[in-house]
């Protein structure tokens, strides 16, 4: 490839609105460019890029065994009426409707597709078990979306979907899954780690998700010394309670002009956090829902769902917790708060004398006191764990990391199975549902992920094996006949050895060349000037460790390849 004839748009600055490292390197170095929210152009080296991400999870997941197909895009909205996700999956799902007026969703993920292909081509027990793979473009109507490709509404995404007959293959299989999405990120030169997972709207009885170390992640991971790792969505610990036995008090009105957050209302009367008791509106499958937690806790919308037995759990709009409470946000609470579910955490049940929002406009309520002022139609555990927590394996305390998801694997059961009556005869003729597993990774979020932990002040840093192109040879001055004799020879003898090679052969500033080689980060820089052909060298540098070496013209692709050979 020639720079000179090639489009690849660097820019000098950071754009404006880019929220990562990954996002403004890929946009800088020109990989990506927006088309609108959420939405990417991948320019050739973005997408050389994509295809080498896309060759090793092939690789792998052939070696574990799967088989790869194509279902389409658009899938006809009776498929996710089946499953019920047509009404509870939520506004990320993306539907369109034909010019008949037939409604279709655009795929965020394909269990209802693979499944109907499943129930109408699979007999006998003993075709199983089987896993099929695709690599497609998926879509997610996202409300927000932000970090470049890491969340966007229109992503690649390899997803996998695992058919068996009883439990003991499905967990055969999901072994063999994960130790392929270990390799996979191996190989992709990864900082990683596996950890327990909520299943949120995909379903099943266990998950879990590849994340990738970066400060700069969406996801915190909670971790302990003794092993234990989970999403803060999944992970269990034990919050310490706090001192309890005040003084009972009258229940006291108090004025608290514009003061919503639990930081202003705790200054304002001179309280500590955790004695604010938050109500916080949701609506569980389209039904509001108040809950109560410690101003010092967040609530775990996950474990929300599962005590509610909701399938979709999302903070109510404004409208509806107007309605619900008579009370603008941020002024919420259980006095007086009628027709409603009200479910507590744990942590507030100890609590003698709370601070509540008082349901109307400017107004707390101070020395509340649970069953004394409000009732609770039910205590669960619905926080989310936190750093400094206690581990609930060993009771040490737990830590924290800031990860990007990149994979995620489910134990699916018989969830799409049931609703589909997608069945098979056992060895007694029986009809049992299938048992199901499912294995996504996003390839155009992996992408991002390596940018995120492989990059310096300079640029991207690429691994070889995910790195658009191996080398790049940049001619210093191609106006003299020597330098660019030597430079087209070094570029076509590494052509034809089958090295992907990009030609920097522009008559521009060697300045400004080598802004755009850092910026571009391929793993080697081959350098031809007039002053190292002086001495019959040309220089190689490694991109990722800065390491530089003389190496002879004479021969000079050879040693390339050499070096190329020592990295990884």
């Amino acid at each position: 490839m020639r720079w000179s004839q090639a489009l690849i748009p660097t820019h000098k600055e950071d754009p404006a609105d880019a929220e990562t490292v990954s996002h403004r390197l890929m946009l800088r170095a020109g990989l990506i460019r927006k088309l609108t929210s959420g939405v990417y152009n991948y320019l050739p080296l973005g997408w050389r890029a994509i295809r080498k991400v896309e060759q090793i999870v092939r690789e792998e997941m052939d070696r574990a065994g799967c088989q790869e197909i194509l279902m389409p895009i658009a899938s006809p909205a009776e498929l996710w009426m089946e499953t019920g996700r047509w009404d509870v999956y939520g506004k990320e799902l993306w539907r369109v409707q034909d010019r008949n007026g037939r409604q279709f969703v655009l795929g965020p993920t394909h269990e209802e597709v693979v499944t109907d292909i499943v129930r109408n081509e699979v007999r006998s027990y003993r075709e199983l078990p089987f896993t099929l793979y695709q690599i497609q473009t998926k879509f997610r109507d996202e409300v927000r979306p932000r970090f470049g490709v890491v969340r966007a509404r229109e992503f690649i995404m390899k997803d996998a979907y695992s058919f068996h007959r009883d439990e003991a293959s499905l967990d055969e299989t999901y072994r063999a899954l994960c130790d392929a999405y270990t390799r996979i990120f191996d190989r992709l030169d990864l900082n990683f780690r596996a950890v327990e997972a909520a299943t949120g709207a995909i379903g099943g009885s266990a998950s879990h998700e590849f994340m990738v170390l970066s400060d700069t992640g969406e996801s915190e991971v909670i971790v302990c010394e003794c092993g234990y790792a989970a999403t803060s969505e999944r992970a269990e610990g034990k919050i310490a309670p706090p001192p309890t036995g005040e003084e009972e008090r009258p229940l006291e009105r108090v004025d608290t002009p514009g003061m919503k957050t639990i930081e202003e209302v705790s200054a304002f009367l001179g309280v500590e956090p955790w004695r604010l008791v938050k109500t916080i509106i949701y609506e569980a499958d389209g039904r509001p829902v108040a809950t109560l937690i410690r101003g010092d806790r967040e609530v775990n919308e996950a474990k929300l769902g599962l005590a509610l037995a909701a399938d979709i759990v999302q903070p109510a709009t404004s409208e509806t917790i107007e309605k619900v409470t008579g009370a603008p946000v941020g002024f919420a609470g259980p006095v007086g708060l009628e027709g409603i579910e009200i479910i507590a955490d744990h942590t507030v049940e100890p609590l003698t004398s709370v601070v509540v929002g008082g349901n109307e406009n400017d107004v707390h309520l101070t020395n509340v006191r649970p069953g004394r002022d409000f009732r609770v139609t039910a205590f669960h555990d619905i926080a989310l764990i936190a750093k400094g927590d206690s581990c609930a394996k060993c009771g040490k305390e737990l830590d924290s990391f800031r990860g990007i998801e990149v994979s995620q694997a489910f134990k699916l059961g018989t969830k799409y199975s049931t609703s589909m009556k997608a069945t098979f005869l056992d060895e007694d003729g029986e009809a049992k549902p299938f048992i199901m597993g499912c294995y996504g990774l996003g390839v155009s979020r992996t992408v991002a992920a390596i940018i995120e932990q492989h990059n310096d002040k300079d640029g991207i840093a690429w691994p070889l094996a995910a790195a658009p192109l191996a080398v790049e040879v940049l001619a210093v001055n191609v106006k003299s006949d020597e330098t660019r004799r030597v430079a087209e020879e070094i570029y076509e003898s590494l052509r034809a050895a089958g090295v992907e090679v990009l030609y920097d052969d522009r008559d521009d500033r060697p300045g400004a060349k080598f802004k755009d080689a850092d910026l571009v980060g391929l793993p080697l820089r081959v350098t031809v000037g007039d002053r190292g052909l002086e001495r019959g060298v040309v220089e190689v540098r490694v991109r990722r460790t800065g390491e530089q070496t003389d190496v002879p013209t004479d021969g000079a692709a050879g040693e390339i390849q050499r070096i190329l050979g020592t990295l990884t």
